[in-house]
């Protein structure tokens, strides 16, 4: 499997950056046994602090103050749950051991520590030890924070939450030499950990004894250097780019006395301008074609800007994210799980489970409620809010760069709700490197509301965050109005099955009307159309119309304009067509996935989506 994923992955580079990997590469080897150790990195000094990351924090930690209270409570209580994982509960006299850092939750096992270089790690491909992210998330320190916002706000009577904090710093410290571990090979968690100390020092530097101040300037000193030498460069520059700039330009401005800051600084800032352009795009959709990854990229400007006024251009691209973010959301304020998620934040004293991206957006703008449709011609998608309908129509590109990492073969997927319930369903992510089949599934093209030719991928999948080909769409019309009406089309089939697939979506009394059409030389082609629905709505089956089921009371009719095989699935294994959605990182649930199958041609199958009696 290694060998096929670096072959494929350099299938999907350019002539420079198969150079600069060489070159990389080449830097890496003689990086190791020459640049690690803390003796290298000691950096006397005051403590490190940002008088507006201290504001933006304690703002948002008074805002949820009783949540950061639990949650400090519980890491003083030796408790940790993240990515649908719940870790081992640690005595609390001992909160920090040092096999912590590299302790795997779901199995147990130990991942390489200190005594390994972090690039020698084969992590990509490793499955015994379990995912990678878990480990990852623990390093993020991040839990450390609502602690610092606990001793900012009350006072930390009897100061335990400021000596788990010391204590937290020493034992990573310890355990972690540069660049030794695990927790070193990935430059956006070296800068999500470096940022995560930040706020820690910004709100209670000054009560940090002074061996623990020593610890995190080094900690800072040694991941500006690695950032620094190690970016995340052309198919990889993704939101991985965005966070290690932002972390470079926060220590660069809380450490001014180290060597190299000012420079680094100012050449962080140049980068956070420069991809806040490419990874939102003007009309507001994240290039990675995943709404939470794009909250996460803006929240990382806007700690930023807290900090120090950013570019007006950049400010204008946050704004309109907001106004993409605010089309998407539901009453609720959760936006459709299109594309990857994997929970990333930067703030732990200001995110709420379920709506990190509307929080986020609120930050830039009111997220009010929106009326009519909506085009984001550029970004890709058009959003109806009319007569109770709330649908979001996704005819934009698989993904950001040439290997689309957090793209999903989604392509004239549609999400629908009714009246603020959500009915038609974006099945989520679940899992990234320990997901083997779980992850292919939840990225295809059958497990998304659109339609699939012989249970075909629209584009092609070649490892858990590489695609090589890829759908290319079109939107061809956008109509407002009463009997307002969306056409899209892709060739994901075209090179494989000579068809394009056009779908158009209207509405007439009420009534949502799906028209499915493949147009070509290859037609007509057996297909399948999905509709993937909420977990908790039951569907009652017939040959052309199905009835949608919600505690026991039929709420929607779908009826298919031809004779064809209708199934439904629930749970299942992805290999028999599964119906499955993750409601967050590590966790899956069955829900019903209607698939009718036939034969697709130019005149095409139209389904019918009817609220009934009662439910209009």
């Amino acid at each position: 499997m290694s060998i096929a994923w670096h072959l494929n992955r350099l299938r999907a580079m350019s002539a420079a950056e198969i150079a600069h990997r060489v070159v990389e590469r080449a830097k890496r080897s003689t990086a190791k046994n020459r640049l690690e150790g803390w003796a290298r990195y000691t950096a006397p000094g005051p403590i490190p602090r940002l008088d507006g990351l201290a504001r933006l924090a304690l703002r948002l930690a008074g805002e949820r103050r009783e949540a950061v209270m639990v949650a400090a409570e519980e890491t003083l209580a030796g408790q940790f749950v993240a990515l649908g994982h719940t870790w081992p509960k640690r005595d609390p006299s001992n909160l920090f051991p040092a096999e912590l850092w590299r302790l795997d939750p779901a199995t147990g096992g130990l991942w390489p520590g200190s005594e390994h270089y972090c690039f020698d790690i084969p992590y990509r491909h490793e499955r015994a030890l379990g995912d990678i992210k878990c480990v990852w998330e623990i390093n993020r320190l991040q839990f450390l924070q609502p602690l610092a916002a606990k001793v900012a706000l009350d006072g930390d009577g009897g100061g335990a939450a400021l000596a788990a904090v010391e204590t937290a710093i020493q034992s990573w410290f310890d355990a972690n030499p540069p660049f030794r571990g695990i927790a070193w090979n990935s430059g956006i968690e070296v800068a999500l950990r470096a940022i995560s100390l930040l706020v820690v020092s910004s709100l209670v530097g000054e009560r940090l004894s002074g061996a623990t101040s020593s610890r995190l300037r080094s900690i800072l000193a040694a991941s500006l250097y690695w950032l620094k030498r190690f970016p995340s460069r052309f198919s990889s520059a993704n939101n991985h780019l965005i966070a290690e700039a932002a972390a470079e330009y926060l220590i660069g401005l809380a450490m001014p006395d180290l060597a190299g800051a000012a420079a680094a600084a100012a050449h962080a800032l140049r980068v956070l301008d420069a991809e806040a352009l490419k990874q939102i795009f003007p009309d507001g959709v994240p290039a990675e074609q995943s709404p939470t990854y794009g909250a996460f990229s803006a929240e990382l400007l806007l700690v930023a800007h807290e900090v120090e006024p950013i570019a007006p251009a950049t400010l204008k691209r946050l704004d309109a994210f907001a106004d993409f973010i605010a089309w998407l959301a539901d009453s609720d304020c959760r936006v459709p799980a299109i594309g990857d998620d994997d929970e990333g934040f930067v703030l732990a004293v200001g995110v709420r489970s379920g709506r990190y991206a509307a929080d986020v957006a609120s930050c830039v703008a009111t997220i009010g409620e929106r009326r009519g449709l909506k085009t984001f011609a550029t970004g890709g998608y058009s959003v109806v809010r009319h007569n109770g309908w709330h649908l979001v129509f996704d005819h934009g590109p698989l993904g950001y760069l040439s290997i689309a990492a957090h793209g999903h073969a989604d392509a004239l997927s549609f999400t629908l709700a009714r009246n603020g319930r959500g009915i038609l369903v974006d099945p989520g992510t679940y899992l990234y490197h320990a997901g083997a089949d779980w992850r292919d599934w939840f990225r295809s093209t059958a497990a998304h509301n659109t339609l699939s030719v012989s249970n075909a991928n629209q584009s092609s999948m070649t490892g858990p965050f590489n695609w090589s080909k890829k759908a290319n769409v079109r939107l061809e019309t956008s109509q407002p109005g009463e009997t307002w009406r969306l056409v899209a089309s892709h060739d994901g089939y075209e090179a494989s099955f000579a068809v394009r697939h056009r779908r158009s979506i209207t509405t007439e009394q009420g009534t949502i009307i799906v028209r499915d059409q493949l147009i070509g030389q290859g037609a007509p082609r057996r297909a399948e159309i999905s509709f993937q629905f909420a977990p908790s709505l039951e569907v009652d089956v017939g040959d052309i119309d199905c009835r949608v089921i919600e505690n026991g009371k039929a709420i929607l009719a779908f009826q298919f304009s031809a004779v064809g095989k209708v199934m439904l699935h629930r749970g299942g294994e992805p290999a028999d067509g599964g119906g499955w959605v993750s409601p967050a990182f590590g966790k899956k649930m069955p829900a019903s996935r209607l698939v009718w199958s036939g034969e697709v041609g130019e005149a095409g199958v139209t389904t019918l989506i009817k609220p009934l009696e009662g439910n209009e």
